[in-house]
């Protein structure tokens, strides 16, 4: 299927205004979440279309792996579909939420995070999950377009193999080594790492 006729999840941009824009990472806050993921303002529009419109974000669920102090990371290959984010390194892993794939389940944001994060990973461990924040970065071009939402999967073991040739160079590593090499990765990687380390966490 052309990427470009897929149509995906997200909300009005004016949504994320009303509720106070912000730019970088933002801690979970229920509220918060509860008001922008109101089913009564979720929509699916033409991929295409909507990579170019600002005034419509999508939806990207953002999955952060960690095991104990060591967090995931890869990088992105020279066959991902975001041709913006290329070559550049990671420690979240998502997509679009899809509504030829996602939309009958009962809970379509859900059913899209995990059918993306089993696409990409095949977690030989078991782990916690929980919701850390969103991400927003009106700075660069591609994040006009996309909402993240920060998941944080708390690995029992780090086992962890890629299923996609997407994900480049997997492992490990301490917070402390990947933040000495910040700028390899994308903005979206840059802000959780960062969050992650003022939190002490």
């Amino acid at each position: 299927m052309d990427k470009s006729q897929e149509r995906v999840l997200g909300i009005p941009a004016e949504r994320l205004r009303e509720a106070g824009i912000f730019q970088g990472f933002r801690a979970f806050d229920p509220a918060l979440f509860a008001f922008l993921l109101d089913s009564k303002h979720l929509e699916y529009r033409l991929r295409g279309p909507a990579e170019e419109d600002p005034s419509f974000k999508q939806l990207i669920p953002y999955v952060v792996l960690r095991c104990g102090s060591l967090l995931f990371h890869y990088t992105r290959g020279g066959n991902g579909t975001e041709a913006r984010l290329r070559a550049l390194r990671s420690v979240g892993i998502g997509g679009h939420i899809s509504a030829e794939e996602d939309s009958s389940a009962s809970d379509p944001y859900r059913a899209g995070m995990l059918r993306e994060l089993s696409e990409e990973l095949e977690i030989q461990t078991t782990f916690r999950e929980s919701l850390v924040g969103l991400i927003n970065d009106d700075s660069v071009s591609v994040g006009r377009v996309h909402l993240g939402v920060v998941h944080l999967l708390e690995l029992a073991e780090p086992n962890v193999k890629p299923k996609e040739d997407a994900i480049a160079t997997p492992g490990f590593a301490p917070l402390a080594e990947l933040q000495g090499v910040a700028g390899q990765f994308e903005t979206w990687s840059q802000f959780v790492m960062n969050a992650l380390q003022a939190a002490g966490v």
